[in-house]
């Protein structure tokens, strides 16, 4: 899909994928790392874009603490967590000085600080962009959401846990998004279940099917389960803290293959 205006840093980019919650805690960086990893698998180049502002998480997820971003004629240029090239990450967490320091912005500064994101990084060709958001329906959600909307997003993917109290909020996100004119690709049910490390059965400690029956009453897709797996916690400390080297090998590779198939079916259906 031709992006437009021709001259934008966007125009290479084929499809954007937002990653939305309603919620904080439900895992979506972790969903956002994990979709953008499997699409590297699949031999796409992929970029990632954390616009969570206040807790920029993505530089650590994919072990790139401590790196910067340096500016070009053409804009900002992405931080690449491969050797190939073929994964690019921007987030606030390169533009501050200390990982640890509180990003304390009033709404106009935030919205300028958006703009700017979606405008400035070189991202080059890209076949996907997936851009992770802060929870909720704020000011950021809709900076997004006007500033997208001459790019044609392909739409949005949800992540809720199965309790009660996210699905609550997940509702009020899927209502966002139909509100905006955002399509909603599919929704995640993230921490499905606790899988054991040491039999690998799967049991559901904080219930499940939350996510599917709140697909099925607004009539989206629901793109699978993702359970709780200790081992790749473990697996990713030895990589201190980042999940690109040991991802492929914990028992999530599977499960997110076949939801970014689905995702990818979607995206590319509708080109």
């Amino acid at each position: 899909m031709e992006r437009s205006p021709a001259t934008s840093n966007l125009s290479q980019v084929k499809h954007i994928i937002l990653v939305l919650s309603g919620k904080g805690g439900v895992g979506k960086s972790t969903v956002s790392t994990e979709l953008a990893l499997s699409l590297v698998e699949l031999g796409k180049k992929v970029g990632v874009l954390d616009i969570d502002l206040t807790g920029p998480s993505i530089p650590r997820m994919f072990g790139l603490d401590g790196q910067q971003v340096h500016q070009a004629s053409t804009g900002w240029i992405p931080v690449y967590a491969d050797e190939t090239k073929r994964l690019a990450v921007m987030s606030l967490g390169f533009l501050l000085q200390n990982k640890d320091d509180a990003v304390v912005w009033r709404g106009p500064k935030k919205t300028a600080m958006i703009k700017q994101f979606l405008e400035d990084v070189a991202w080059g060709e890209l076949d996907y962009l997936l851009i992770d958001t802060p929870p909720g329906t704020s000011d950021e959600h809709i900076s997004v959401a006007e500033n997208l909307r001459q790019y044609n997003p392909d739409g949005a993917v949800v992540v809720t846990t199965p309790q009660a109290v996210s699905l609550a909020d997940v509702r009020k996100e899927l209502n966002f998004c139909r509100k905006v004119k955002i399509p909603v690709l599919g929704v995640v049910e993230n921490m499905s279940g606790f899988v054991c490390p040491h039999c690998a059965e799967c049991s559901d400690l904080f219930s499940k099917g939350g996510g599917e029956a709140m697909a099925e009453e607004f009539k989206v897709d629901f793109l699978g389960r993702v359970p709780i797996d200790p081992t790749l916690t473990t697996l990713i400390e030895a990589e201190g803290g980042s999940f690109v080297n040991r991802f492929t090998q914990s028992s999530l590779y599977p499960i997110f293959q076949k939801i970014t198939e689905k995702v990818t079916d979607k995206c590319e259906s509708s080109s």
